[in-house]
């Protein structure tokens, strides 16, 4: 994959990114815990058919480098990187958890520059109980990989969700995030705590469609409802899902964004 340049405010960064297919600029950002691939597969194969898909691995994900510490000004700067290198003047947004932020405040800072933007799992400012939340994480990716990756699906699913899964199942799930969880993550989730967007939310301009996940344990969804209402003009579409809507129901999610920017 290519890498983008960019001076973040700590330091030099070079952000790698996926690009595929053909047609106007679409880019995508993935949430905490995550990378490019992860989040982004099932919509890249769909949007690609017709869209120049660009999804980079911020701060902590795949290959890119980056400074110690990163604001989530940073990680839009990084973003924004990236589609420059592509090539892409103006583009369509999508975001998940904290790319939705990152997508929110790069849409916000650049009006002239995104077109659109979808948001998942969006949230305006880390309250005391997300605070006490990533912090466990930031701990756990410290001292307990193990522990986090049997933590993630019990807070990032639907309880219902987990339920009818066997213990096989459970496990295995256990060990694909296990293959997700990378130390140098400490990074994204230091980011997690520190987002407050409260001030850039009503600057959008941005076309906007805020997805919402009804049964989420990590952005409760009146956090949710809360960003659409003060994003001038924009719609919602709430899932009976988790956190993980892309994991849980990818199909729907797939649906809802490639829709949405098919309107454009």
């Amino acid at each position: 994959m290519p890498f983008a340049p960019v001076t973040l405010s700590n330091g030099p960064s070079t952000v790698e990114y996926l690009v595929t297919g053909t047609g106007p600029g679409v880019v995508l950002v993935h949430g905490t815990f995550a990378h490019a691939e992860a989040n982004w597969a099932e919509l890249t194969a769909e949007l690609s058919e017709r869209f120049t898909v660009v999804a980079p691995n911020y701060a902590g994900a795949g290959a890119t480098t980056a400074p110690d510490a990163v604001t989530v000004d940073d990680l839009a700067a990084q973003v924004l990187a990236a589609a420059d290198h592509a090539g892409l003047t103006t583009f369509q947004l999508a975001g998940h958890s904290l790319g939705a932020v990152t997508a929110a405040t790069l849409a916000a800072r650049h009006p002239d520059r995104v077109e659109s933007l979808v948001l998942h799992a969006p949230w305006a400012v880390t309250g005391t109980r997300a605070a006490a939340l990533f912090d466990l994480w930031q701990h756990l990716l410290r001292t307990d990989l193990d522990a986090l990756a049997r933590l993630l699906p019990l807070t990032v699913l639907r309880p219902e969700t987990l339920s009818g899964w066997s213990t096989e199942v459970f496990e295995q799930t256990v060990a694909a995030f296990a293959g997700l969880l990378d130390p140098r993550q400490a990074v994204q989730v230091a980011a997690d705590r520190s987002v407050d967007i409260r001030d850039l939310l009503p600057r959008i301009a941005a076309r906007t469609l805020v997805l919402g996940s009804a049964y989420d344990q990590v952005v409760p969804i009146a956090e949710q409802r809360e960003v659409a209402d003060v994003i001038p003009a924009a719609e919602y579409l709430e899932f009976e899902a988790g956190h993980a809507l892309p994991l849980e129901d990818g199909a729907g999610f797939t649906k809802a964004i490639a829709a949405f920017f098919d309107r454009n």
